[in-house]
């Protein structure tokens, strides 16, 4: 398994992330970071993982960016997840002169100089996740800028040597095995099952069924 007894695994990311972590008294907030915390003592309780949420509404790359030497390098973490994207994406199609939009350059250069700093001062074991999805429908103009992201992610975990999660490939698999049934809450938040989705995904990518 990618994980060792006695690892502290940090999650950063957006509001997916987040998921009221500051309204949780345990902290890690009731979305798919309390289910793989959860996954993850019920099969595996010898590697006795602390969970660590670093999740906030909104983020983009930029907006982490600003935060990291904050919420990040001070927690130590051994193993690092990063999962960003989706505000990136948004805010372009929100409103094309919104100044907190984030083009693939800056997102990718950002996001390169995180995983720079995270390595050189924490020889941290990294997962990069997927952007997830904007719009239950594939053909969705903001779902093709998504793949665009996505590439860049891909990327990065290559040059990095980084775990990539699959997170968005999981949505489209499963919606496309029922696309009547509702997976986020407005196309991008995901409800319970979306979390649970995310979750597992996660699970398997870090070797957790081979037990």
């Amino acid at each position: 398994m990618f994980l060792q007894p006695g690892d502290r695994f940090l999650l950063i990311g957006d509001s997916i992330t987040d998921a009221g972590r500051r309204e949780d008294p345990e902290g890690v907030g009731f979305g798919y970071v309390r289910q793989l915390r959860d996954m993850l003592w019920v099969q595996h309780p010898a590697l006795d993982v602390t969970i660590i949420n670093r999740g906030i509404n909104g983020d983009t790359v930029r907006l982490m960016s600003w935060r990291w030497e904050k919420d990040v390098l001070p927690e130590n973490p051994t193993v690092l997840s990063v999962s960003i994207g989706v505000n990136d994406v948004w805010r372009q199609l929100q409103d094309p002169a919104n100044e907190e939009e984030v083009l693939l350059d800056e997102f990718e250069a950002t996001y390169r100089n995180l995983l720079d700093m995270a390595v050189e001062a924490l020889h941290c074991r990294l997962l990069l996740c997927e952007a997830t999805i904007i719009d239950e429908h594939r053909t969705s103009p903001h779902n093709a800028i998504i793949d665009q992201y996505n590439a860049v992610i891909a990327r990065l975990a290559r040059d990095f040597g980084a775990l990539l999660v699959p997170m968005n490939q999981a949505f489209w698999r499963t919606i496309e095995g029922n696309p009547a049934r509702r997976w986020t809450e407005d196309g991008v938040h995901p409800l319970t099952n979306g979390h649970m989705l995310m979750a597992l995904t996660m699970y398997e990518a870090l070797g957790g069924c081979e037990k």
